[in-house]
C-alpha cells in the first residue's frame, strides 16, 4: 500500500516562492503517474501538474512557466517548485499517484493514492 506524505505548504506574498514535497513509501516502484492537484474554497479540485513515467510532463495552462514538477534520483520523493506565486493559487494542494493506467496521464478519479493535502496561501 502506498502511502503519500506532502509537506512545504505555508504562507507566502504574491511574487514568492514555495517548494512543496511528496514523500512515497510502501510499493513506489508501482507508481506511474503523480499528479499535483489543489483545491480552493468552494472549487473543484484541478490538476496542477503531472509526472507521467510514459508521457512526461504537463501542467495546467495556469500554473505554466511558474510551476515545476520534478523528483529526485531515489524516485520516492515527489516536488513542486512553484514560482511567482499569485493570490490565485491559495489552495490545498494534493500529491496523488497512480498505477500504470490505459491513459498515460489518468483523470483526478482514476488516481490510486492520496496525501492528505498541504495548505499553501498567497497574500497580496
Amino acid at each position: 500500500q502506498v502511502q503519500l506524505v506532502e509537506s512545504g505548504g505555508g504562507l507566502v506574498q504574491a511574487g514568492g516562492s514555495l517548494r512543496l514535497s511528496c514523500v512515497a513509501s510502501g510499493g513506489i516502484s508501482s507508481i506511474e503517474v503523480v499528479g499535483w492537484f489543489r483545491q480552493a474554497p468552494g472549487q473543484q479540485r484541478e490538476m496542477v501538474a503531472v509526472y507521467s513515467r510514459r508521457g512526461g510532463s504537463v501542467y495546467a495552462d495556469s500554473v505554466k512557466g511558474r510551476f515545476a514538477i520534478s523528483r529526485d534520483n531515489a524516485e520516492n520523493t515527489w516536488y513542486l517548485h512553484m514560482n511567482n506565486l499569485e493570490p490565485e493559487d491559495t489552495a490545498v494542494y494534493y500529491c496523488a499517484a497512480a498505477r500504470s493506467k490505459e491513459r498515460v496521464f489518468p483523470r483526478s478519479w482514476e488516481y490510486d493514492y492520496w496525501g492528505q493535502g498541504t495548505q499553501v496561501t498567497v497574500s497580496s
